[in-house]
C-alpha cells in the first residue's frame, strides 16, 4: 500500500491553487470540479463538498495536522512570504529551534496548518 494524496479543505479553491503556487511552487495536476490535484500530492477540496460528504462543519485552524515543507533557503521564504500575503497569520516567525533547525509556521488562507523548515 502507498500513500497517495493528502487532501486539505478550502473555501476557494482557485485562492488556493494560487497561494500554493505562489509560495511552493505546486502546478494544478487535475481540476475536477471541486477536487483539485496539485504536484507533490496535495489536494485541494471545495468545503461545500467535503461538508455535504462529512455532514459536518468545518473547523479552521483545529491545529490536529500540519503540512510540511522543507526549504535550504529559509530566510529568503520567510521574506516572500512577508511580501506576498503580509496578512498571514503566523503560529510562529522564523525561528530557530535547540537542536539548530530553522522553522516557521503560519496557517493558509483556509486556516490549514503549514510549517516549512530547513533539511535536518
Amino acid at each position: 500500500m502507498k500513500l497517495k494524496n493528502v487532501l486539505i479543505v478550502v473555501k476557494d479553491i482557485e485562492k488556493a491553487r494560487q497561494f500554493y503556487h505562489d509560495l511552493f511552487g505546486l502546478t494544478m495536476i487535475l481540476d475536477n470540479d471541486g477536487n483539485m490535484i496539485l504536484t507533490e500530492g496535495l489536494v485541494l477540496q471545495d468545503e461545500k463538498i467535503w461538508k455535504k460528504f462529512l455532514e459536518r462543519e468545518i473547523i479552521p485552524e483545529n491545529n490536529s495536522c500540519e503540512l510540511y515543507f522543507e526549504e535550504r533557503d529559509i530566510e529568503a521564504f520567510a521574506e516572500k512570504l512577508e511580501r506576498l500575503y503580509p496578512d498571514i497569520r503566523y503560529v510562529n516567525r522564523l525561528m530557530t529551534h535547540s537542536w539548530g533547525q530553522k522553522a516557521i509556521r503560519f496557517y493558509d488562507p483556509d486556516g490549514n496548518l503549514i510549517e516549512v523548515g530547513t533539511p535536518m
